[in-house]
């Protein structure tokens, strides 16, 4: 399961990614494979652990929250 979330404006534009069950590593080589043009402002790749996620309208926790099925 991975969860993205894209924001962007004029000077910035970032995309966050929650990875539950997919090995990070794929991940992380999709995203550079996708990202790469040679150029300043390539990006960067920041990895950290969550501890923990709640959906706050439904009380789900974990990986049941990251599941967008109704």
């Amino acid at each position: 399961m991975c969860i993205a979330d894209k924001i962007c404006d004029a000077f910035f534009c970032a995309v966050e990614v929650i990875v539950g069950n997919i090995p990070v590593s794929k991940v992380i080589e999709t995203a550079k494979k996708t990202l790469y043009t040679g150029h300043v402002g390539d990006g960067k790749i920041f990895v950290y652990n969550v501890q923990q996620v709640v959906k706050v309208r439904t009380g789900e926790e974990n990986l049941e929250a990251l599941k967008d099925v109704e």
